[in-house]
């Protein structure tokens, strides 16, 4: 039987038009009902028209893992994913100061933080995405990446910035 590699999801910003499927369908499938706030993937608009998916970088050092007091964070040594164990979780938000894009958030309604689990290896947020034709999210072999995972680790604030100066070039800067 053949190994399954790890994944990671690719992500292109500039082709995401904000439809938000991709929350819909991580919340149908994390929360059995549609709950963006839920969410394991979020997407932000701080400027109109410049929409795009935030969600965990799975970084090869795995910060948000190393600074849980309480263990509630591992690695699925199979998908590479950060899983979250719920009866673990204190929500001290170590998790959430240690992760360079600040991805790690409350669940809304429970005592827990909540990460992007990968859908145990089939991302339903990438295959909506595809499905769509958006192709803003797609799956890449994790084997090689390195650090680069960690590039996408940045806060909301930080990816909007670059992403409005990408798209509008100079003229973007007014809306910073």
């Amino acid at each position: 039987m053949a190994v399954k590699s790890q994944i990671w999801i690719m992500r292109d910003y500039a082709n995401c038009s904000g439809c938000r499927l991709c929350e819909v369908v991580c919340s149908l499938a994390h929360e059995g009902r549609i709950w963006p706030e839920a969410s394991r993937i979020r997407v932000f608009k701080y400027v109109p028209g410049v929409e795009f998916p935030h969600f965990c970088s799975q970084c090869d050092d795995y910060p948000c893992v190393a600074a849980c007091p309480v263990k509630a964070l591992s690695v699925n040594e199979s998908t590479g994913a950060v899983i979250v164990d719920e009866g673990k979780c204190i929500m001290c938000g170590k998790c959430i100061d240690a992760c360079p894009g600040h991805i790690p958030h409350k669940h809304p309604a429970k005592n827990h933080v909540v990460i992007c689990d990968l859908c145990g290896g089939y991302p339903k947020c990438v295959e909506i995405c595809q499905k769509a034709k958006y192709n803003v999210l797609w799956i890449v072999d994790r084997s090689g990446l390195g650090k680069q995972t960690k590039l996408y680790a940045r806060t909301p604030k930080e990816i909007s910035d670059e992403l409005v100066i990408r798209l509008y070039g100079e003229f973007g800067r007014r809306f910073l």
